[in-house]
Parts: C-alpha cells; structure tokens; sequence
C-alpha cells in the first residue's frame, strides 16, 4: 500500500514538472513569436495596417503561434500572440505575449 502512495506521489510530481516545464516553453516561444511579428509588421507599418499586419499574422503563424491582436499607430506596430497548450488535468493553458515595434526616432544630443 505504502509503495501505491509513494509510486502516485512521484507521477503526480513527475507530471506537475512536466506542466511547469511546457508552460515556460511556451511563455518563450511565444514572447519570441510576438517580437518577431511586430518587428516584421513594423517594417511593413509605411504601406498600412493591412500590410502590416498581415506580415505580422504570417510571421507569427511561422512560428506556430497565432496573432491574437494587431494595431498600427503610424508607423508603431503593437501584436499580441498567443499558444494554446494542451489540456492536462482538464485545464486548457494559453501562453500570452504582447510586443510592440516600430522606428526609432534619433534625437541629436
């Protein structure tokens, strides 16, 4: 009975690490997909917001992440991606990141 308990207690241990484990993944992954994506749009931010994010739907698609949100604010870029994680223990898990890019005005000293 005692080794059941002990053998239950490492599975769920091994299985909540797991569940860290791809949560950080996907946190990364998508953080680098919404930079990527508003970086990509940003370059495309002169031709409009229909260009821009659509460049920024597609990069974000590359990176196995899906746009959830794009706006243009002249030439300023702002996405917001996001991954959807499978379901462990019946609880649906979504990575969320927002990026924002666009040109750098120098100023001179």
């Amino acid at each position: 009975m005692l080794a059941i308990a002990v053998i239950t207690l490492i599975t769920c241990t091994g299985l909540a690490g797991v569940t860290l484990g791809s949560a950080l993944v996907a946190r990364h992954r998508t953080a680098a997909a919404a930079d990527l994506a508003a970086l990509a749009g940003a370059a495309r931010a002169a031709g409009g917001q229909i260009g821009a994010c659509a460049t920024a739907r597609a990069v974000a698609a590359a990176n196995r992440a899906e746009l959830a949100s794009c706006r243009t604010a002249g030439q300023v870029v702002e996405v917001v991606a996001v991954i959807r994680l499978p379901s462990l223990f019946g609880v649906p898990m979504t990575a969320r990141s927002r990026a924002r890019a666009g040109l750098a005005v120098l100023q001179p000293p």
